[in-house]
């Protein structure tokens, strides 16, 4: 019989977290012109048996509110006794924004393009430094929950960079039936945590200032996939199906002209080459102009707002080596799945989809 190594204690944020354990660690990371202290919280999940430590993390864009419930979520489902590991889990990082309700700092700058920071740099700057040397360099793997900015939707998706074999690993094992892979952004704490060895994968879900049902309970039963292949949770008993598949290339589509925006398709679906997207006329109608697909794909982001000017990205188009019909039968049983899924304890419409 093999012998089971138990854990050590861990130590993060001057605070020491014994084996099965659970702390919530503050972080002092920056101070307003007050002198009131802005503190990021940390939920500390300390298994019995070493293991990962992973982060998962929300609102680094102050407004994106779906992630900020999947982490609530997955804290009241995890049972340190069983964790193999750590979970790290901020459910929002950046205060400010989610306060109020910006997706920016004080400064307008956005935190996700500040990364490593600086110890004697901006407000943002030192969020950032902070945020990475008393954080990110004690994690093993990150899991960064986003939803599209305010006015826009997203189709739930992976982005990451699959040139690194354990963040493909995460990737796939997440679970959504789209994958993007994303050149790694200058700024990012996806860039930042991979230039360290640290493999990060980003879930894109629904829209700014809201909770969805359907993103929620996708990220839910993503963040718990990815943790069974990291061997952190006990596998399930009840396997997923799906398969996703790699997006090639993604397009946004731009408004051609001002005006009232009437869409004529919805996310997850299918469309062709010439097809119309949707229609874009002033206030009376006498002038209208249609907006056409440049070529075939799935829509994975759209903007929800019907005031558009020209040049707005208003259709996010996703290109795949494999038929669209098939991505668009992946992501329609996808969705349902999440749909019907009686887990989820958000029940007050599904939004978008």
């Amino acid at each position: 019989m093999s012998k089971v190594h138990k854990n050590k204690s861990f130590h993060i944020g001057g605070v020491t977290i014994s084996p099965g354990q659970c702390a919530s660690v503050d972080f002092e990371i920056a101070k307003l012109y007050t002198h009131s202290p802005l503190s990021v919280i940390a939920e500390v999940i300390h298994g019995k048996k070493p293991g990962p430590v992973l982060m998962i993390n929300a609102a680094i864009h102050g407004d994106e509110l779906n992630g900020v419930e999947v982490v609530r979520q997955i804290l009241g489902r995890i049972n340190p006794i069983t964790l193999t590991g750590t979970i790290i889990a901020i459910p929002v990082v950046n205060v400010f924004g989610f306060i109020h309700k910006s997706r920016y700092l004080p400064d307008r700058r956005d935190l996700n393009r500040c990364f490593p920071g600086s110890e004697r740099g901006s407000i943002a700057g030192r969020m950032a430094y902070q945020i990475s040397e008393q954080i990110v360099r004690r994690c093993t793997h990150i899991i960064d929950l986003h939803t599209a900015a305010i006015y826009r939707a997203n189709l739930p998706q992976i982005r990451a960079n699959l040139s690194n074999a354990e963040t493909n690993e995460m990737a796939i094992a997440f679970g959504t039936p789209v994958v993007i892979d994303a050149a790694l952004r200058e700024g990012s704490l996806r860039s930042e945590a991979e230039s360290i060895g640290i493999p990060v994968i980003t879930y894109e879900a629904g829209e700014a200032l809201r909770f969805e049902p359907y993103a929620i309970t996708a990220g839910v039963k993503g963040v718990k996939r990815v943790m069974r292949h990291l061997g952190m949770i006990r596998q399930s008993k009840r396997r997923s199906t799906v398969e996703p598949v790699i997006a090639r290339a993604t397009r946004w589509v731009r408004a051609e002209t001002d005006g009232i925006l009437r869409s004529h398709v919805s996310l997850g679906q299918r469309v062709s080459k010439g097809q119309v997207l949707a229609s874009i006329s002033n206030p009376s109608g006498s002038e209208e102009i249609q907006t056409y697909a440049p070529q075939g794909g799935i829509i994975i982001g759209q903007q929800t707002l019907p005031l558009v000017n020209e040049g707005d990205a208003i259709f996010h188009i996703a290109y795949f080596e494999e038929p669209d019909n098939l991505v668009e039968r992946l992501v329609e049983n996808y969705l349902d799945e999440v749909v019907d899924d009686e887990g989820n304890e958000i029940r007050f419409g599904i939004g978008i989809i």
